[in-house]
Formats: C-alpha cells, structure tokens, sequence
C-alpha cells in the first residue's frame, strides 16, 4: 500500500511481535491506527510526511499481522499501557529514544497513555477523533451509548461479540466504515481488502475485543490513579466536523483537562480522519511537528 520506500519488518518487543512498515529520512515519526484497521490506514499520509521524516507505521498489538498474545481475566495484555510500551521499544530497536507520534481511535489512546508512562519519549503528539476513555465513561449517557455502542457490545464476556462478528466479519467491518464516516466518504478498496483479510481471522476479532475490555476495567484503573498526570508534551488534536466526537464534545476543552499545551480544529470529514481527510492531516502534521 506504501511506496518502494517503505520497508515491511516485524520487531519483538517484551510481549509482542509487532508487523510494522517504515521509510523515509528525518526525525522520527511514530503513526499508530485505529479499530478495526490496521497500519494500512496511513496509506495516504505516510509517503508525504516520509519526506521529511522517518515514518515508522506499525500494527498494535492485537491487530493486523501483529501478534495477539493470550490475555488474561484482568485484560492486561491489550491495556493500552502494555501497547505503548510495544511502540516505545519498537522506537529504541529503531535507534530512538525520542519521537514525535500521531494516532487515530484506538491508537490515540494508546498516545495519552505513553505521554503519561513515558514523558521524555513524546517530544510532541497529535490524537485523532478521540477525547480520552476515562472522560467518556465518566460521562456516559444515551447519545454516547447509541453512537458508540460497540463500546459495550465488544466488552460483552463469553465469546458473545466474537461469535457474531465472525458469522460475517467484512459486512461488520465494512458497515463500521460506512456508519462512522461522511456521507460521501470514499475509501481505497485494495486498503479494505487489506482490513478484512486481517480482521477477519477469529484470533484478531477476539484480540480487539480484548482491546476493548482492557479499556473498560484494567484502563480505567490507570487513569484512575494518573487522574493528576496532565500531558507536559505539545498536544494537537486534530477530529472529523462531521462525527460523533465532534457533535458531542467540546472537544478542546475536555483536552485542556488533561494536558498543559493543547490546540486542535475539526477537519471536513467523518471519524476516519487520516483517510478521509488525507491532505488536511498531511498539512496539519507538517505544520505541528516541524
């Protein structure tokens, strides 16, 4: 999906193997994607910002051809402080111990729990159509359970979310996309493709929902008890007009909560910033990192 320039390479990490691609030259540039996709959803950001930076796009843990440790009944291998340690190591095997980093959904939350574990690592980061998980559940009502009720579907125990979802992963996959985005969202078909062949193995939808748990109990404990650790680093938060997110929250002002330096505007598009609003995100990260 990327250009000749980026190299694929799989790096183990204490409790992971994580599938990333990566090129360019530059300081660098750590973008992390969202459920239920995979590190393809940079496939029209990464060749640009690889002009000047050194662009490194991996899978999660749990997702695409990331592997997907077996969790136990706390969730604390797809807590999203056991994710960012991954990236942090993927980063030092790369030869970083600083970095900028972008996400998207899930990835973002895995950005507000590395700013917070690892402070001297995040030089600057922008998240993507999220305000933070513990906000959320703190103030619950009926439009968030309506708009984003695969919050409590995907927590569901017993193997109940997997066993729907596989009776038909790519109509799930592919009315996620549809629902969630614009109107008149177009997205690249070979980068479907690419989500469904991953999401559609049992382990994968299993790993994701476990991702999804762990936000709903092991998370919540974390930022319970960082609930006074504000993000010292430069934030951008960059969120779709045309999305839940933004119909919802006033969405710098939750953020102000919670870090020291914080801008952002909301971009013409749905939930899927980085791929339905490409060139505004290109133009947005070229901006806040150099």
């Amino acid at each position: 999906m990327f250009n000749d320039n980026f190299i694929s390479l799989k790096l183990n990490t204490t409790g992971a193997e994580i599938n990333l691609a990566h090129g360019g030259k530059g300081k660098p540039l750590l973008l992390l994607h969202g459920y239920p996709q995979t590190h393809v959803i940079w496939h029209a950001v990464a060749p640009a910002l690889a002009k000047q930076f050194h662009v490194v796009c991996p899978d999660l843990r749990g997702y695409g051809d990331s592997s997907k440790p077996v969790s136990s009944n706390s969730f604390k291998h797809y807590s999203k402080r056991e994710m960012a340690k991954d990236m942090v190591e993927v980063m030092e095997e790369l030869g970083y111990d600083s970095f900028y980093v972008a996400g998207h959904d899930r990835g973002a939350r895995v950005i507000h729990r590395m700013a917070r574990d690892y402070p001297n690592k995040v030089l600057k980061a922008c998240v993507m159509d999220i305000v933070p998980t513990e906000y959320m559940y703190g103030n619950a009502d009926k439009a968030f359970a309506s708009g984003y009720y695969h919050w409590f579907f995907l927590i569901q125990p017993d193997g109940l979310p997997e066993k729907m979802i596989s009776e038909d992963p790519e109509y799930y996959l592919r009315e996620k996309l549809k629902r969630w985005s614009a109107a008149n969202a177009i997205f690249d078909e070979q980068a479907v493709a690419e989500y469904i062949r991953c999401f559609s193995h049992p382990e994968t939808i299993h790993a994701t929902c476990n991702d999804y748990r762990a936000a709903a109990s092991i998370d919540l404990e974390h930022d319970a008890k960082d609930k006074e650790k504000l993000i010292t680093c430069p934030l951008i938060v960059l969120w779709g007009s045309k999305g839940f997110i933004n119909r919802t929250y006033d969405v710098l002002d939750v953020w102000s909560k919670y870090a020291l330096q914080v801008q952002g505007k909301a971009l013409d598009c749905g939930h899927f910033v980085p791929e339905e609003a490409a060139e505004d995100v290109i133009a947005e990260l070229l901006s806040f990192f150099s």
